[in-house]
């Protein structure tokens, strides 16, 4: 029940009522009352966004070396996602095993041993190579190990994930980059993957192919080197004293000489930073992991209050007729949504900000368009339940409804999306609001949705409901 320490709400609501009592008297009223409101969002928006401006700082891209401090910031990062969690949902299923990998993390830290996988399509030499990389003389205090992954493209494993926890991949392929392979190699640089691209099987080739295919691939990444892990056999001819000619078939020996060379020196002067940029990856996962966890414990609270809230809205814009009080009795019940899931996650709202949030979302609406979507929508679905739709609240009274809960699940995936508050101080970045907006309303708008919804709103608005509302903000 919404009771009397949500001043917001219920100091909205009871203002409406007021002033249609108000209204009731002298027509003109609501002229000047909707022209106020109106004033009122658009200053509020003004100043929401001139404090934005204040409190906009350039982003700058961190593009250098990893270092033990970025390492311990990006476990600290984790730590505290599953340190929220634990406080929020103490026995979850899933926090244990997330305590777990980031106590392993936190060892692996000192570890000396590096980690190579060698990844690729089918047929590409990936066995022959690894085989021939165990002669490889590691002239380096710091072991090594090689690990083959499943072959790329095969629906059982995600050979990318299973690849993460490498310090160094080296990508196999014997020729010029095929599309799929290609998105494979962005998709692993995206993560921030340390990879060397080998061209295997080059002796298969003609001179000619051989040079082409080696630029082509220069000119897409800047790590390439050239290997023949199992080279065909060679027919060798020798002429013998007496004019004779011996034919035999020879096994060449594996020259994997300019990838040996590539390898030493990538072990000796980078091999602590490839343990550190590993561990920084691991924990950026284990933190998506864990906030994937925690946003689902916060949505599970969060919904039920969306669902309660966008009836009450819904039962004051059926109950008053005149548009600047449903606009007046909305702003006020939005508000206080704002509050009660800025709570949930941990994004503090003062009495003024969450005012201006909801104001801020309504320009946003009514900016976007949503508001006469979703009013049109809604009026043509009502239009087959004639006693429903005669009763002129219905369509602002479902309208209500609708778009605060269509502003409840936009504020929850935007929350979603922020990291974890290590503080009270909160701001809201506008054009991502709008576009979650515009994302929301969009997967809201199929038409089976839409009919589900409204025949929600036309039960909840019947004499009975209405009854109930009422007395849900006394």
């Amino acid at each position: 029940m919404v009771g009397w320490r949500r001043p917001i709400l219920v100091g909205g609501v009871g203002l409406s009522l007021l002033l249609w009592l108000w209204q009731s008297f002298d027509s003109s009223v609501g002229q000047l009352s909707e022209w106020g409101m109106l004033s009122t969002i658009a200053l509020g928006t003004c100043l929401w966004l001139w404090q934005q401006n204040k409190l906009k700082k350039a982003t700058v891209v961190d593009n250098s070396p990893p270092n033990r401090e970025k390492v311990e910031k990006a476990l600290a990062l984790a730590n505290n996602v599953i340190n929220q969690l634990q406080a929020e949902a103490v026995n979850h299923a899933a926090l244990s095993l997330l305590q777990e990998q980031f106590t392993k993390l936190n060892d692996d830290l000192e570890r000396q041993e590096l980690n190579i996988a060698i990844i690729g399509g089918k047929a590409v030499g990936k066995t022959s190579l690894l085989q021939a990389l165990s002669t490889w003389e590691n002239t380096s205090n710091r072991p090594v190990t090689f690990q083959e992954t499943k072959p790329l493209f095969t629906p059982e494993k995600n050979t990318v994930i299973e690849a993460s926890y490498a310090d160094l991949v080296i990508f196999v392929t014997s020729g010029d980059f095929t599309d799929s392979e290609w998105q494979v190699w962005q998709q692993m640089r995206s993560h921030n993957q340390r990879i060397v691209l080998v061209f295997n099987k080059q002796d298969q080739y003609l001179p000619d192919a051989r040079a082409n295919i080696l630029s082509s691939l220069q000119q897409k990444v800047i790590d390439v080197v050239a290997t023949s892990s199992n080279p065909n056999l060679v027919k060798v001819r020798q002429h013998q004293s007496d004019d004779s000619v011996r034919e035999w078939l020879d096994k060449p020996a594996a020259d994997i000489s300019e990838l040996s060379n590539y390898l030493q020196q990538v072990v000796v002067k980078e091999g602590r930073e490839l343990i550190w940029t590993t561990t920084i990856r691991q924990a950026v996962n284990l933190q998506i992991k864990a906030k994937t966890v925690l946003n689902q414990v916060r949505q599970q609270k969060a919904i039920p209050i969306i669902e309660q809230y966008q009836w009450i809205a819904a039962a004051a814009a059926f109950a008053n007729p005149v548009p600047a009080l449903d606009l007046l009795a909305t702003a006020a019940i939005n508000a206080q949504l704002v509050v009660e899931l800025g709570n949930i996650y941990q994004q503090k709202f003062s009495f003024q900000q969450a005012q201006t949030v909801a104001g801020t979302m309504g320009s946003l609406m009514l900016k976007l368009g949503l508001v006469e979507l979703s009013t049109k929508a809604i009026a043509t679905l009502l239009k087959s339940n004639v006693v429903t739709f005669v009763a002129g609240g219905a369509i602002q009274g479902v309208s209500a409804a609708y778009l605060t809960r269509v502003a409840g699940l936009s504020l929850i995936e935007y929350f979603s999306s922020q990291e974890v508050a290590t503080s009270s101080e909160s701001g809201l970045n506008l054009d991502k609001l709008g576009q979650t907006l515009q994302k929301v309303f969009q997967q809201n708008q199929q038409v089976a949705l839409l009919q589900s919804f409204v025949q929600q709103g036309i039960s909840r608005l019947s004499p009975e409901s209405q009854v109930k509302a009422k007395s849900s903000v006394s």
